[in-house]
């Protein structure tokens, strides 16, 4: 795929139909199929926990004052907590 180039309706069909049949994950097809069965009025927004609204908040304070890392740091630091 092209970055930057709007792919086609016909385009994105067939990519699609061709990852569906070289896929071997039935979680992924199974959600796919439920999610082309429903319109998207019909589903409900995800509830967020307490937990996970305070997260998302702190992260917002966080990017405003600039305690973010890059990319690479970030990485990194995922690495050092795996234990890689």
């Amino acid at each position: 795929m092209q970055t930057g180039t709007p792919m086609s309706e016909t385009e994105l069909k067939k990519r699609l139909i061709a990852r569906i049949q070289r896929s071997k994950n039935s979680a992924l097809l199974r959600e796919a199929y439920r999610l082309m069965g429903t319109d998207a009025a019909d589903l409900e927004p995800y509830k967020l926990s307490i937990e996970q609204e305070a997260s998302i908040q702190q992260g917002k304070k966080d990017v405003k004052a600039g305690r973010t890392l890059t990319g690479k740091q970030a990485d990194k630091q995922v690495d050092e907590w795996l234990g890689k």
